[in-house]
């Protein structure tokens, strides 16, 4: 099986890792580059978040009396995918090492598909096992920020469908906060600066909208377009020290709120799937350079 797995279309290409299913490259043939190269500052490009997004408490989940380890964002990032290399579907099933930190069976399939305007991924969940499966799903991309050499980081925007005027989430230590923060988008627009992220991660939840445009301001030079279905939060964040990229990362479920350390089932967020039943969420980025 091989490392990584390159599909094309028109003047696009996209590289899939087989190590948690991680498009680690999104490039156009004029040489433009949109996803982060996974550098020392933050060495991973867009990880996909399962069986949760976010951290529980002292990284525990706790299941029917037992405790098992369970770190940030979950397992399946760092996990071998199978890849059926005809369509670039990815699977990761249940095994002996995944029950030793989350005691589920699961099926998570990753589905990559390019064309000629832009890369979409279907992520399916299905529940083989025989009691309910509680889960959540994310993906986590990181796109160079800025996406042309000489244009100021200050110059980007996130451009909404939907005004997002309700106070947003921030997390501290990993773990969600009470305190809710007023909403740093102008109407549709959320301008971007490295102060935006001293406080982590800007978390809308829910959001409003199912798309998102990222660009500078002048309406000139490389773009994308992030829309999804199937999601309900949406994360936006980049290194709080300050770093050249910026994730715009879709989520069923977040983080276990300061002070929650209960039963895992009782978290809020999950997505909560029976028996031989399946879950199914998907994004799209469109990408252009001009």
């Amino acid at each position: 099986m091989s490392d990584t797995y390159t599909i094309r279309s028109g003047s696009l290409a996209a590289t899939i890792k087989a190590q948690g299913a991680e498009m680690c490259s999104l490039r156009h043939e004029d040489g433009v580059e949109f996803v982060w190269q996974a550098e020392p500052v933050w060495p991973r490009h867009a990880p996909l978040l399962f069986p949760i997004v976010g951290r529980l408490a002292n990284d525990e989940l706790r299941h029917r009396g037992k405790t098992y380890r369970m770190t940030q964002h979950g397992f399946a990032r760092d996990n071998l995918f199978a890849c059926d290399e005809s369509r670039c579907t990815l699977v990761l099933e249940d095994s002996v090492t995944t029950r030793e930190r989350y005691p589920f069976a699961f099926r998570l399939t990753a589905a990559y598909v390019l064309d000629d305007s832009g890369l979409d991924l279907t992520l399916t969940v299905v529940n083989t096992g025989n009691e309910t499966l509680p889960v959540s799903l994310g993906g986590h991309p990181a796109f160079n920020w800025p996406l042309q050499a000489g244009v100021p980081k200050e110059s980007y925007a996130l451009t909404f469908t939907k005004e997002e005027p309700s106070p947003i989430c921030r997390v501290e230590g990993g773990l969600l906060l009470e305190a809710a923060d007023p909403s740093p988008v102008r109407g549709t627009v959320l301008p971007l600066s490295e102060a935006l992220f001293t406080n982590d991660a800007v978390i809308l939840n829910p959001v409003n909208s199912a798309a998102v445009r990222y660009a500078a301001g002048q309406g000139t030079g490389p773009w994308l377009r992030m829309s999804w279905r199937g999601f309900r939060e949406l994360g936006i964040w980049s290194k709080p020290s300050g770093a050249p990229f910026v994730c715009i990362e879709p989520w069923r479920g977040y983080a276990s709120s300061v002070g929650f350390d209960g039963e895992f089932t009782d978290k809020p967020g999950l997505m909560h799937i029976a028996p031989g039943a399946e879950e199914q969420a998907s994004f799209r980025i469109e990408v252009g350079t001009s």
